[in-house]
């Protein structure tokens, strides 16, 4: 059975058969997920940037001097840099509607979960919905794939309004931008510890505005998982 990379198409193997391709090996060759860079320590412990120590890093310092956002999200753990590797993939995922990327992702972020987060004794997973706009535009919710890999529970009692995309905006105006989050039912989340799933954290401005609308409801905590740290 010829199987091809996901990123490159190039042959993996004549060897291997469907069922080892869906369950166990590997989606990509070997040249393109190693360019690929996973996030090491040290990083910092409230964003996972990568650093050169542990401690708190200044952007999450000048969230956390900031009585509106103190102690809003828990913490973010990423599995990958942003190097220049990952922006081309990311590209093609998101914005050329390359759904079956994720698949190159599954082992990675699952087992980045299982490191770092399982131990927070999550409730429920809540993907970072996409406008309606967006969801149309692009064809798929990102988020939501990944969150997928989990095996926690997951519920959509998000929803976003339109806006410019996050990736066209100054790190100001990610800071400053009004909360485009809102709650569709906050019975289920009462008291929950929730973990928000999304593709990249990059100031941390869309996974605290939404982590604020979550606590504002009831949640007891909010963390978030990432694909990739910029």
């Amino acid at each position: 059975m010829l199987i091809l990379c996901l990123i490159c198409h190039e042959e993996l193997s004549q060897q291997m058969s469907w069922s080892s391709f869906l369950l166990s090996e590997p989606k990509a060759c070997d040249e393109c997920y190693q360019s690929l860079k996973k996030i090491q320590s040290p990083t910092c412990p409230l964003c996972f940037r990568p650093q050169e120590n542990e401690q708190v890093c200044q952007d999450c310092q000048t969230w956390e001097n900031d009585q509106h956002w103190k102690n809003m999200l828990q913490k973010n753990v990423s599995v990958f840099e942003y190097n220049d590797s990952m922006k081309e993939l990311l590209a093609t995922f998101k914005f050329r509607g390359d759904a079956a990327l994720v698949e190159v992702f599954h082992n990675d972020f699952l087992a980045c979960y299982k490191t770092n987060l399982v131990k927070e004794k999550i409730d429920f997973t809540i993907p970072i919905p996409l406008s309606p706009e967006r969801l149309y535009e692009r064809g798929f919710n990102q988020a939501k794939l990944l969150a997928t890999f989990l095996p926690l529970a997951q519920i959509d009692i998000l929803t976003r309004t339109h806006h410019e995309k996050q990736s066209k905006k100054s790190r100001q105006e990610r800071l400053t931008a009004s909360n485009v989050f809102s709650i569709v039912d906050s019975s289920k989340i009462m008291n929950k510890k929730i973990l928000l799933i999304d593709d990249i954290y990059t100031t941390g401005s869309t996974l605290r505005h939404a982590a604020k609308v979550l606590k504002d409801n009831g949640a007891a905590s909010v963390s978030s998982l990432t694909l990739i740290r910029s």
